[in-house]
C-alpha cells in the first residue's frame, strides 16, 4: 500500500453537512510513470484540474473537511467505475458492450489525456491496473463513503460538492446563450443527483459573488454525483466545474494574475455553501 493514497484537511470542528472534493487535483507524477509516458511533463497534465485543492483550500475554516486526491487523473481517474477497464490499454482486458467513456480513452485507466494525446506506448497489464485501482482508488472512495456516513450521523443529511475545472474551450464550443457563457457550471444529473433546494442554493452562492453559472451543460456529472447522489436518502452530490481561464494559463499550468482574487471569491462562495450543511432541508420526493 502506498503511504498516502489521498489527503484529508479536515476543520477543527466538525459543523456542516457539506463534504467537499477534489478528485482531479492529484500531482504526484512518479518518475515511474512518466517512464511509461510518451508524453513531456507539460503536456500529461492537460487533463488535470490544477490547482482546484488551492482554489478550495479555506473549506476546513467553515466546519468541512475537503477531501483531495494524491495521484493524477492521467494515472487513475477517480470519476469513473472502477470496471470502467480499456481493452485498448490494458492487456488481457474483454470488451464489454458500449462504453462511450471507455471508447473515448477516458476510463478508469486513462488511455488518452486532454484533445486525445495518446499517454503509453503500448499496452499496461491487468495486474498494473488493478494494482493502481487497489491502492488508490478504493482508499479515496472508502475515504469519500466514510465522510459522508460521518456527515449523516451528525446532522442527518450529506452534501457533496465534488470540485473540478474546465478547459475554456469547452465553454467556447457552447452553444450561444442570452445569459452569456458560464464561468461555473454545476451538474447533478439532471435533478436525478441532488434536491433542488441544495442546488438552487449552491448556484445562488456563485451568482452572489458575480459568477455566471448554468447547469448540467455540457457538463451534468460523471461516476461520483452519479453514485453518491441519493436525495431521497438526504444525501446530495453536486459537481462544479470552474472555467480554468478565470485563474490560470492553461497553456503553461500555471496561475495567472487573477489566481488570488478567485481565491479570496471563492472563500465567500464556500463560507456559503458550508452553511447549507447546518440547516434542515426537506426530504426530497421518491
Amino acid at each position: 500500500m502506498p503511504d498516502t493514497a489521498f489527503s484529508v484537511n479536515s476543520p477543527q470542528k466538525l459543523a456542516s453537512a457539506v463534504v467537499f472534493a477534489s478528485p482531479h487535483s492529484g500531482t504526484d507524477y512518479s518518475d515511474s510513470f512518466l517512464a511509461q509516458s510518451i508524453l513531456g511533463r507539460k503536456t500529461i497534465r492537460s487533463s488535470e484540474d490544477a490547482f482546484v485543492d488551492q482554489l478550495f483550500q479555506a473549506v476546513p475554516e467553515f466546519g468541512a473537511p475537503l477531501l483531495t486526491a494524491v495521484k493524477p487523473r492521467a494515472y487513475l481517474d477517480l470519476n469513473r467505475s472502477p470496471d470502467e477497464l480499456d481493452p485498448a490499454v490494458i492487456d488481457g482486458v474483454q470488451r464489454r458492450g458500449q462504453n462511450p467513456r471507455v471508447a473515448s480513452g477516458l476510463g478508469v485507466i486513462p488511455r488518452v489525456v486532454a484533445n486525445g494525446r495518446a499517454i503509453y506506448r503500448g499496452k499496461l497489464t491487468l495486474a498494473e491496473a488493478e494494482e493502481r485501482i487497489s491502492c488508490y482508488w478504493h482508499p479515496y472512495h472508502q475515504a469519500l463513503k466514510g465522510l459522508l456516513e460521518q456527515a449523516h450521523r451528525r446532522f442527518g443529511q450529506a452534501i457533496l460538492v465534488d470540485c473540478h475545472s474546465m478547459p475554456h474551450e469547452a465553454i467556447d464550443t457552447m452553444a450561444p446563450i442570452s445569459s452569456g457563457k458560464p464561468e461555473v457550471v454545476l451538474g447533478d444529473r439532471f435533478g436525478a443527483a441532488a434536491d433542488s433546494s441544495v442546488v438552487d442554493r449552491i448556484e445562488a452562492a456563485f451568482a452572489a459573488a458575480g459568477l455566471k453559472v448554468a447547469r448540467n451543460t455540457p457538463f451534468a456529472g460523471a461516476y461520483i454525483a452519479q453514485t453518491y447522489g441519493r436525495p431521497s436518502r438526504r444525501q446530495h452530490a453536486v459537481q462544479i466545474e470552474i472555467d480554468r481561464a478565470l485563474y490560470m494559463d492553461e497553456v503553461n499550468i500555471r496561475p495567472n494574475g487573477n489566481f488570488e482574487p478567485l481565491q479570496k471569491l471563492l472563500r465567500q462562495v464556500t463560507a456559503e455553501i458550508a452553511a447549507i450543511g447546518q440547516e434542515e432541508i426537506p426530504l426530497a420526493a421518491e
